[in-house]
């Protein structure tokens, strides 16, 4: 780390929801000041720090250490890497854990890493003595603009993904980007898929930005990054403090998840989370386009951008299995689904479709190039 990084300032981007106001520290070196950021917000005598098998040996002895110099009592739980063990059959476990380390109501749960150890241990907090708090120190790039905020917890069901939750907002998330470091390059593009999101749903300057230079052309430690990810964090900041439940303007978060949670389903998430909602936003894209709901030349914009970070635009999928997995997506209200359609760059709506709708837009804009 350059002193330059050492002293930079981490910015701080302020939620405030209606069940708990919390910071979200972004900057370079954050992981040393874990200690002393989740005092300051959750207190407690004992966190329980848990990563998986790949982030773990990377970073939890740091994080632990960090935690011990600010007075806590620490125990540390690890499960296997990987979206295919987002699964109660590796919470259940994680619950007897920190029953067994003998954790309080009044303690915490330090989630360490990617999306899925987020939502693991954010769903093992909500449910654990029915509710302690969490705090998120995300590793991942798609973490850290998007999961670590918000509050979502969710395993994944055979029929579908994030299908068994539940809301609980982080008491603090500490976002180090120096972590990005340690990122392979297709993991840092597969991250990009939701800050392009992003820039479609709410900030035609940053699409701008990402399509003049795309974030993987970026180091990882840099200043430019760090206020990437900041705004990221803003944007869904602004959307998640009017509609903390999901029940309106938060669906539009959800921007290319219809179709890019059925595809990363039908790959069998062989395909990354970030590249299957490049993909899916792509492909609502192409079809509400040649429907008319969306502004002529908007996609050919967002494949570009999609195309200079290395990601999908399309998926090879049959079209009877994309039906099938977003069927039983969770946005599934009745016989219809709430779908978000890119209006233009920086602006969306969303329509609630039928069945034969969907069918329609999965024929249109998927399997096509």
């Amino acid at each position: 780390m350059s002193n330059n990084q050492a002293d930079a300032r981490p910015s701080v981007v302020s939620v405030q929801t209606p069940s708990l106001s919390y910071n979200v520290h972004v900057g370079h070196g954050l992981l040393d000041r874990a200690g002393e950021l989740v005092r300051e917000s959750a207190g407690g005598q004992m966190a329980a720090v848990i990563a998986d098998s790949n982030v773990g040996p990377l970073y939890a002895r740091r994080v632990l250490a960090s935690l011990e110099r600010a007075g806590y009592r620490t125990a540390y739980l690890e499960f296997s890497a990987g979206e295919r063990n987002k699964r109660f059959s590796t919470l259940v476990p994680l619950l007897e854990r920190l029953a067994a380390a003998g954790l309080s109501r009044n303690d915490v749960v330090v989630a360490l890493g990617g999306g899925v150890t987020g939502d693991m241990a954010g769903l093992a907090a909500a449910l654990y003595l029915r509710g302690i708090q969490v705090a998120q120190i995300p590793t991942s790039l798609l973490a850290m603009v998007d999961s670590s905020v918000g509050g979502k917890t969710a395993v994944d069901l055979k029929t579908g993904k994030n299908l068994a939750g539940a809301f609980l907002q982080p008491s603090v998330v500490i976002a180090d980007v120096c972590c990005l470091n340690t990122l392979s390059p297709d993991l840092l593009a597969d991250s990009c898929g939701e800050i392009i999101k992003h820039g479609v749903l709410a900030d035609e300057e940053l699409f701008d930005a990402l399509a003049a230079r795309p974030v993987t052309s970026m180091r990882p430690d840099s200043d430019e990054l760090a206020r990437i990810v900041a705004r990221n964090v803003a944007i869904k900041r602004d959307v998640v403090n009017a509609d903390e439940r999901e029940q309106g303007l938060r669906q539009t978060l959800n921007l290319g998840h219809t179709l890019g949670h059925a595809i990363e389903a039908g790959s069998d998430y062989a395909l990354g989370h970030g590249s299957s909602v490049a993909a899916g936003l792509c492909c609502v894209s192409r079809a509400t386009e040649r429907m008319g709901w969306t502004e002529a030349g908007t996609t050919g914009r967002i494949e570009r951008v999609c195309e200079a970070h290395g990601l999908p635009t399309d998926t090879d999928l049959a079209h009877d299995t994309i039906v099938s997995f977003a069927t039983h997506d969770k946005k599934r209200r009745g016989q219809t689904v709430n779908l978000v359609v890119p209006q233009r760059i920086g602006k969306v709506a969303l329509r609630r479709i039928g069945m034969d709708e969907l069918e329609t837009i999965v024929r249109l804009g998927c399997g096509t190039r």
